[in-house]
């Protein structure tokens, strides 16, 4: 069978050590060096950047994350351990974790660093398809000959130059298509590298939960769990109109995904729609003012995210979802592109005070759609607002203080709440 050292990038046959360096860190499969598609994911990517650069923090508990009444941004996995997750209120990680460190993020040091392991990536092949700062899908079909070594061994040699030469770990999915790398990737963290072949793929999937399912999150298992559908060997006992005429269109991709098929290209740079960020409570929440600092938190991701890819929108979306799954999507268009926060968090307010507050809330999201080149933004002010104005010179003030003594010189106390 197919085996690669990860640590000296020896192929070779099955063993339990490399015969090259004797190290126990081997992959091995029988499809190993026939497969091409790739998902890469870093490890508690924030808190990995965090102790990279702070050694202090090393073997401590790392918790990314604002204030008391904030929620949790990542952890890192000595906190995950004792229960730390992320989207909690950073109470009751504390509670879980009292002896955690707590660190506020560098939106702007972890974008530099996702540019290296980008350039890192780009040197591997072209075919790129970022999901965020810290994952992307890789295709590397025809690279073989380019290289002269099959995909698999320049996935590990990709990882290991990511911690030899950035400090940062990551774990590798490879598969046959998108939908099975990026669950590749997420079976053996951290720093691990899982493969699923097209022959063991209908086996591999029959008893797994359908919520592996990229997209499918609480509502979505519950609209599932309503036909008894929580495995993929229950989706299998679905016909396909039969899917379709429940679902819709997800029905259909239900159908196929449930039988290992995905056709979807790897897309290098495809046009980014939105840019979002969301939380889903711990508990069930009605508070208004907890529920105004997650606005204003989530308003400020979103424009930390635009900055850093020059970048604007014009329609304001707030997505709500009550204690009763029942998802609340509303929309403002404004009167010109924005990229800043304080501008978005005022549009999500007001639209967040117009909707219904009859139940607790699980989750809240704000996100920018109708995308374009952010360095027309912003530039006609509000006649109906005279302090506009003043709030956005404080603001891109606020982005070059950050930028030059790093996220925490200058904080809003709103964001504390």
């Amino acid at each position: 069978m197919p085996a690669l050292c990860r640590d000296c990038l020896t192929p070779f046959e099955t063993g339990a050590r490399c015969p090259a360096c004797g190290r126990p860190r081997v992959v091995s499969h029988p499809e190993l060096f026939d497969l091409s598609i790739a998902h890469m994911d870093c490890d508690a990517f924030y808190a990995s950047v965090e102790k990279r650069d702070n050694p202090d923090l090393r073997d401590k508990p790392v918790i990314i994350g604002g204030g008391k009444r904030g929620v949790v941004s990542t952890a890192c996995y000595i906190a995950r351990i004792k229960g730390v997750r992320s989207a909690m209120p950073m109470f009751k990680a504390l509670d879980l974790c009292p002896e955690a460190v707590v660190v506020r993020g560098r939106m702007d040091v972890y974008a530099a660093v996702s540019r290296q392991i980008r350039a890192m990536m780009e040197e591997m092949t072209p075919a790129i398809e970022p999901l965020s700062l810290d994952e992307a899908f890789m295709d590397l079909s025809g690279t073989a000959r380019l290289h002269g070594r099959p995909p698999a061994v320049m996935l590990a040699r990709l990882v290991k130059r990511m911690q030899d030469e950035l400090g940062i770990t990551g774990s590798i999915g490879l598969s046959h298509n998108k939908f099975l790398a990026k669950i590749a990737s997420d079976l053996d963290k951290p720093r691990g590298f899982s493969v699923i072949g097209a022959a063991e793929t209908m086996d591999f999937l029959e008893q797994k939960p359908v919520r592996m399912i990229w997209g499918i999150g609480e509502a979505g298992q519950a609209a599932l769990d309503k036909v008894g559908i929580r495995t993929f060997a229950d989706l299998r006992r679905w016909e396909r109109e039969d899917l379709v005429a429940r679902f819709g269109s997800m029905g259909a991709r239900l159908w196929h995904l449930a039988r290992g098929q995905d056709t979807r290209r790897v897309s290098r740079d495809a046009p980014m729609k939105s840019i979002s960020s969301e939380t889903t409570f711990f508990e069930d929440t009605a508070d208004p003012d907890l529920l105004d600092g997650h606005l204003w938190r989530l308003s400020e991701k979103v424009a930390d995210r635009l900055k850093a890819k020059g970048l604007a929108g014009r329609v304001v979306v707030l997505k709500l979802k009550q204690s009763d799954f029942k998802l609340i999507t509303r929309r403002r268009s404004l009167s010109d592109a924005t990229q800043l926060a304080d501008r978005i968090y005022r549009a999500a307010k007001e639209l967040f005070d117009a909707a219904p507050h009859n139940r607790p809330y699980r989750l809240i999201g704000v996100g920018l759609s109708d995308l374009g080149p952010g360095d027309m933004a912003d530039r006609s002010g509000n006649l109906l607002d005279p302090h506009e104005a003043a709030r956005i010179k404080a603001e891109r003030a606020s982005d070059e203080i950050r930028k030059r003594f790093g996220v925490d010189a200058i904080v809003k106390g709103r964001s504390l709440r």
